[in-house]
């Protein structure tokens, strides 16, 4: 949309982009690109997600905890009893169970495993979700093509940014973010809010005041950057534009979860990540490339047990509800799903029945498009502690997520030195990729 359309479809209030006029547009890009046929949904298990009371069972160790085991529709392949939506869906998941990192701290686990990097040097790397909605994302979606969902910022603001590649791949975050530890707990009776405060105009202002404010702004960022040529105003008025775009967009209505029926958010889950498995949903459906969730709460060092059955009920409803709907809508098959925290838990149960942070052998999870599911890579020590067979990194997971939404790991881009930076220094694990 060039200025003069913009200008045109401001004056027509919420919803003056017409679906017939964007929808075409949108299909023309989608089908100009693969990569732009691809989305990546990034389910961050924020504080650190317990392996042995969720996907690396140990039953017949004292490691092993409260927690039964259960049968999956994979022979041979056990999750927890917590689990048992996932569990019917375990032919679509690569359960990596061999993951080792030398990150133990939140934020430095937090920055290596959503840029891929640790936190040192001068170089200002970009998360994942910045990089791949670079490379997948579309400057004709009125959507940004990178959505946070009620993040947990506070551990590590930087890993949440876009670094090097500036403002313009920023993610647009919704919901309340940097809630404390604990705020999983669903609300009683009610559905958690997610909202956009930026999709709505300003209370009591009309749409013919609206058309003339942005009138005037735009006369006067066309004369501030005529006398200053730097980089980071030019940004803004970017992101500005991009925020206004979406306000007159119908496509905004992704963010309107309350058009879903009572029953469909019943499914998902009451709480911030069930609605936001199901936002993440409707953003796909629009063709946003890069949604994350977050599900906060995992830092459990006491009452582990406790904590973890409420989290994984979560979870477990809204991760699998994501599947079965995207499956049904025809788009699973383009939609790649990674499941991660910073790191792992202590296999050993500590004096306040809690687990401590353990990056040495952890488990992440990956589904969807592009990969090869229904199938356990690497293997733990019967306790839990040693990594046996199949160990792998940050690089090699992330490097893996990137090949199976088509977009290669070794893609270069130009960092705050001067210098071109990898998205990911490491090579994809080939048995993971379908």
């Amino acid at each position: 949309m060039n200025r003069r359309q913009w200008l045109r479809t401001a004056g027509l209030g919420i919803g003056g982009l017409s679906m017939s006029g964007w929808f075409p547009l949108l299909a023309d890009e989608l089908a100009a690109d693969p990569r732009r046929r691809r989305h990546c949904i990034l389910l961050w298990m924020n504080g650190g997600p317990t392996q042995t009371d969720t996907f690396d069972m140990k039953p017949d160790h004292e490691n092993g905890g409260e927690f039964q085991e259960i049968e999956t529709n994979v022979p041979g392949v056990r999750f927890s009893e917590h689990l048992p939506r996932l569990a019917q869906h375990a032919d679509k998941l690569a359960i990596v169970r061999s993951l080792s990192t030398k990150e133990g701290d939140h934020s430095r686990g937090t920055h290596l495993m959503r840029t891929g990097h640790p936190p040192m040097g001068v170089i200002r790397h970009p998360s994942i979700g910045a990089a791949l909605a670079k490379e997948m994302g579309s400057d004709v979606l009125t959507l940004p093509n990178y959505v946070s969902i009620a993040p947990y910022r506070s551990f590590n603001q930087e890993a949440y940014g876009p670094g090097y590649l500036g403002p313009r791949y920023s993610p647009l975050v919704v919901g309340e973010t940097d809630r404390g530890f604990g705020a999983a707990t669903p609300g009683d009776g009610e559905y958690a809010t997610l909202k956009v405060s930026s999709v709505q105009p300003a209370q009591g202002v009309t749409p013919g005041q609206m058309s003339q404010r942005l009138e005037l702004w735009g006369r006067m960022q066309q004369r501030f950057l005529k006398t200053h040529q730097v980089a980071a105003p030019a940004a803004h008025q970017t992101i500005y534009q991009g925020a206004v775009n979406l306000m007159q967009s119908e496509a905004a209505t992704a963010f309107h979860l309350d058009i879903e029926s009572d029953d469909v958010r019943d499914k998902y889950g009451n709480g911030l990540f069930g609605q936001g498995c199901l936002m993440a949903r409707r953003l796909i459906e629009q063709g946003v490339p890069f949604v994350e969730v977050s599900l906060n709460g995992w830092d459990t060092h006491n009452n582990n047990f406790e904590q973890v059955a409420t989290l994984s009920e979560q979870l477990d409803a809204g991760w699998a509800s994501l599947m079965e709907d995207l499956e049904e809508r025809g788009l699973l098959e383009q939609t790649t799903i990674i499941w991660m925290g910073e790191f792992g838990r202590t296999p050993q149960i500590n004096g306040q029945a809690g687990r401590d942070h353990f990056p040495s052998a952890w488990t992440s999870v990956l589904a969807g498009g592009g990969i090869n599911g229904g199938q356990v890579y690497g293997k733990t020590s019967a306790d839990g502690r040693q990594i046996e067979d199949g160990k792998a990194g940050v690089h090699e997971l992330l490097a893996t997520l990137c090949s199976a939404v088509g977009v290669p790991p070794e893609t270069e881009n130009i960092a705050n030195t001067g210098r071109p930076q990898k998205i990911v220094d490491g090579s994809p694990i080939r048995d993971l990729l379908s």
